[in-house]
C-alpha cells in the first residue's frame, strides 16, 4: 500500500487522555512517528501501553484527544485510517478451525486485498509458513499462531504496523525471522510502534525508544542516545 499523504507523519497523536473508571491511565500522550522508523514502547505492567496502541489502531475510542494516520484522521475518517494500520495483540484473531490459507483469504475478503491469493503467498512465506498453509489454525503450536497473526497483520500491506509485544512466545528463530521482517519494513519507507518487555530486543530493533510512566511519555528519543 503507497504512503497517501508524504508530507504527513506515519503517526500522529495529540493529547490523548484514557480513564478506566476512576483510574487515568493515559494522561495527555503526544506522539510523532516519521517514515521509515522502528519504534519501541517500553513501559511496567498496567501502565497503558496496550491502550495506546489499541487507540492508535483504532480500537478503542480515547476520551480526549486526535490520531491522524498518514494524515488521515482516526475516528473521524476512521475506515480509511484503519486500512492503513496492520494490528497484532495478545489476541490472535484467528479463525481455529479454518487453515492458514483460508484464515488469511478471509481477511484478504474483508480488507478488499487485490490479487490476494499472491498476498497469502508472499505473507506465508515472509513468516515461514509456506508448508503449512492448509493445516488447520488449532493444530498449530502457540508460535506458529503469532507467525500466522503476524501474516494476517501486513495481509493487506498496510503502510503502519502496531505490534503487541511480538516475539511473546516466538522462539529465536521466529524473532529474528521477526526483526528481518520488521528491518525490510522500515527499508520501504513504511513504520512500526512495538511494545516489549524485552530491552535486547528494543535495543536490537528500535530506531526510536519511547518508555510510558504514570501515563505519559517519559522519554521519546532516537535509540542511539538511549544506548549511549
Amino acid at each position: 500500500m503507497n504512503v497517501p499523504q508524504p508530507g504527513a507523519p506515519a503517526i500522529s497523536a495529540a493529547g490523548i487522555h484514557k480513564d478506566f473508571g476512576d483510574r487515568a491511565v493515559l494522561r495527555g500522550i503526544d506522539l510523532s512517528l516519521p517514515w521509515g522508523e522502528i519504534a519501541v514502547l517500553f513501559g511496567a505492567n498496567g501502565a497503558g501501553k496496550t491502550t495506546l496502541l489499541r487507540i492508535l489502531a483504532g480500537l478503542t475510542r480515547p476520551d480526549r484527544g486526535n490520531i491522524r494516520i498518514a494524515g488521515r484522521r482516526m475516528h473521524r475518517r476512521g475506515d480509511a485510517a484503519r486500512r492503513l494500520v496492520g494490528f497484532l495483540g495478545h489476541q490472535t484473531l484467528l479463525y481455529n478451525d479454518l487453515t492458514c490459507r483460508e484464515n488469511l483469504a478471509f481477511y484478504g475478503k474483508l480488507y478488499g486485498v487485490r490479487d490476494a491469493n499472491r498476498r497469502i503467498g508472499q505473507a506465508l512465506e515472509q513468516l515461514n509458513l509456506s508448508d503449512r498453509a492448509d493445516r488447520r489454525v488449532r493444530t498449530l503450536s502457540h508460535g506458529m499462531q503469532k507467525r500466522l497473526s503476524m501474516a494476517r497483520a501486513i495481509m493487506h500491506e498496510p503502510a503502519v504496523l502496531l505490534l503487541d509485544e511480538p516475539e511473546s512466545g516466538l522462539d529465536a528463530a521466529s524473532v529474528a525471522t521477526l526483526g528481518e521482517l520488521l528491518r525490510e519494513w522500515a527499508a520501504s519507507g513504511k513504520s512500526a510502534l512495538l511494545t516489549t518487555h524485552s530491552a535486547e530486543t528494543g535495543r536490537a530493533w528500535a530506531d526510536r525508544t519511547l518508555r510510558l510512566a504514570g501515563g505519559r511519555l517519559a522519554y521519546d528519543r532516537p535509540a542511539d542516545e538511549v544506548l549511549q
